[in-house]
């Protein structure tokens, strides 16, 4: 591909190292009668893989420029379908529809300046996903991989650890991309969680999250000052806080706690 026009607004980094196609396949636990979504399969490395081991690949390109160079890197891939358009706008509940499968997985080089939106329209779906390997920006992975009292503990690590566990896989180094970045990446699995802590509404539980930890450096009293602060004292007393503690110190426990105390 090297006449091909890069796009950077479209995070168009190809992967093609071999090695780390088959560690990203091999770090998923296929089932029979699997269906695969790949977000942005770029040139198609990473499509051929993984219809090796799947049953069926459904795959979203946002550039048709890359219809012709995936017609002949997938020609021999008679279970690949890819749908050109914008994932964040498709609706895949519909796409699915023509599909009869028991597994359903996600695995994606995904482009670093939309992974969040990606991960939050998968959730949002409420499709049965049962494993997500992604790779993403190492910081971004890293975010997603934190614990409390960590630097890269914020609102996305939180809302992720309730649906998700989170597994950090390895390290990609800028070298195995064309063209090269400018950061390393991470592969990321985020497993189905069998069953999540009761929780009244998660739309406000999402909004509770954003909120306390909206301005980093202030603490619980001033990013919640909207909430009743009586309550959300009381929650914090339980485990030994009170509300000078910042968003970063509290578990997901007590996210949910608090979010099920202060929705009427």
């Amino acid at each position: 591909m090297q006449d091909f026009n890069y796009k950077k607004s479209l995070g168009q980094n190809f992967l093609n190292d071999k090695n780390v196609l088959t560690r990203i396949v091999n770090c998923v636990p296929f089932k029979d009668n699997s269906l695969v979504i790949e977000v942005g399969p770029g040139s198609g490395n990473l499509t051929r893989e993984l219809a090796k081991v799947a049953s069926q690949v459904l795959c979203y390109e946002i550039d048709t420029r890359l219809e012709s160079i995936l017609d002949d890197s997938l020609k021999e891939c008679s279970n690949v379908r890819i749908i050109f358009n914008d994932f964040l706008k498709s609706d895949i509940n519909a796409d699915l529809k023509i599909y009869k499968y028991d597994n359903l997985y996600l695995v994606a080089n995904l482009p670093y300046y939309i992974t969040t939106p990606i991960i939050e329209k998968v959730i949002t779906s409420n499709l049965d996903f049962k494993y997500i390997t992604v790779m993403v920006q190492k910081e971004v992975g890293e975010r997603f991989n934190a614990k409390p009292g960590m630097r890269e503990y914020n609102s996305l690590t939180v809302y992720l650890n309730y649906y998700f566990d989170i597994k950090k896989e390895f390290i990609v180094s800028r070298n195995s991309f064309t063209p090269k970045p400018n950061v390393d990446s991470m592969v990321i699995s985020l497993i189905k969680k069998d069953k999540c802590l009761p929780l009244k509404d998660e739309e406000f539980f999402n909004k509770l999250l954003h909120d306390a930890f909206k301005y980093k450096r202030k603490n619980i009293r001033n990013n919640l000052k909207s909430y009743d602060l009586n309550k959300v004292l009381e929650v914090l007393n339980k485990y030994n806080y009170d509300l000078t503690v910042r968003a970063e110190e509290l578990c997901l426990e007590i996210f949910v706690e608090l979010a099920n105390t202060l929705k009427k």
